[in-house]
């Protein structure tokens, strides 16, 4: 693979050295999580080409395919966009043509799927069983834990940053009983009800902002820093190159995922030892998102 008319083969053969730690102590190549998430995103790929749905592989996802044309190496999950106006055509896209093999949890379809505050949607694969660093909220969808995709919607966003800041703060304060309730066995469903509602009302109050980003139901990314951009950096979503497929991703990669990770999120060519420089710091090279996996069955590791 040739970037800039340099290989980028030595920088990304190191793949197989992450591994994910099962509660049992066993020792899983990360790898293998991704090859399981990418039979994931194949479909969710299909369905969307299938139906003109518009999406693009977006945060992590898209740093991996811009530095390492993939995965990012100790990456365990996956994120996708939608556009907010192509959401409910891509849920029903997904009833009707997502393979037996997957099934996938949202709020529209089941009051008692819980990251609302995250992602809208998860994408799931039969047969494997993850369990997520989740301290607050668990699934308490009942198709199962399996190895999963995230997606989520995107659309405008205020243009005032107080104005934005004071609908997360909405948001947040709502997010207190959500996890209390849960937390207590209680489904919080006119709370989760109204940060959907508030989250879509907010997009349409919006509607004619040049500012883009996921809903407003999503309040933890640092204060004053969350990760808004200009429209034309997100649209329209460009083909990219990720494990040896086409995906969709952001218009502009390079721009905005400095904009979001800062300028040394991105691979660096060192011209004196003639090889790519990580410039990812070594001790925060690990997976974030996984406490426990099964690979081989819908249950919690043996």
């Amino acid at each position: 693979m040739l970037v800039g008319g340099h290989s980028m083969d030595k920088y990304i053969i190191n793949k197989d050295k992450y591994y994910i730690e099962t509660k049992k102590g066993k020792k899983i190549p990360v790898v293998e999580l991704q090859q399981h998430v990418l039979s994931i995103m194949d479909e969710i790929d299909k369905v969307c080409r299938k139906n003109n749905i518009r999406y693009g592989i977006m945060a992590g996802s898209a740093l991996g395919s811009y530095n390492y044309g993939g995965f990012v190496p100790w990456d365990d999950d996956m994120d996708v966009c939608i556009p907010i106006e192509d959401w409910d055509l891509f849920i029903e896209a997904m009833k009707k043509d997502l393979p037996k093999g997957f099934y996938f949890d949202c709020y529209e379809l089941d009051k008692r799927y819980n990251t609302i505050s995250g992602p809208w949607m998860k994408v799931r694969k039969r047969g494997t069983y993850i369990e997520e660093v989740n301290v607050l909220l668990k699934n308490r969808c009942k198709k199962g834990n399996g190895v999963f995709v995230d997606v989520i919607p995107y659309g405008p966003v205020a243009k005032n940053k107080f104005i934005y800041e004071l609908e997360l703060l909405v948001v947040k304060i709502n997010m207190l009983f959500i996890v209390l309730l849960d937390n207590l066995h209680i489904n919080p469903i006119p709370f989760k009800s109204f940060v959907y509602w508030f989250s879509k009302k907010c997009m349409k109050w919006h509607k004619n902002s040049n500012l883009i980003s996921q809903p407003v139901s999503v309040p933890w990314e640092k204060f004053l820093h969350e990760p808004v951009f200009d429209k034309e950096l997100v649209y329209p979503f460009k083909e990219v190159d990720f494990e040896g497929r086409k995906f969709y991703s952001y218009n502009d990669r390079e721009t905005l995922l400095k904009k979001w990770y800062g300028n040394n999120c991105l691979r660096r060519w060192d011209d004196k030892k003639k090889v790519w420089v990580e410039t990812y710091p070594k001790e925060k090279r690990h997976t974030k998102h996984t406490r426990d996996i099964n690979l081989n069955g819908d249950f919690p590791s043996k």
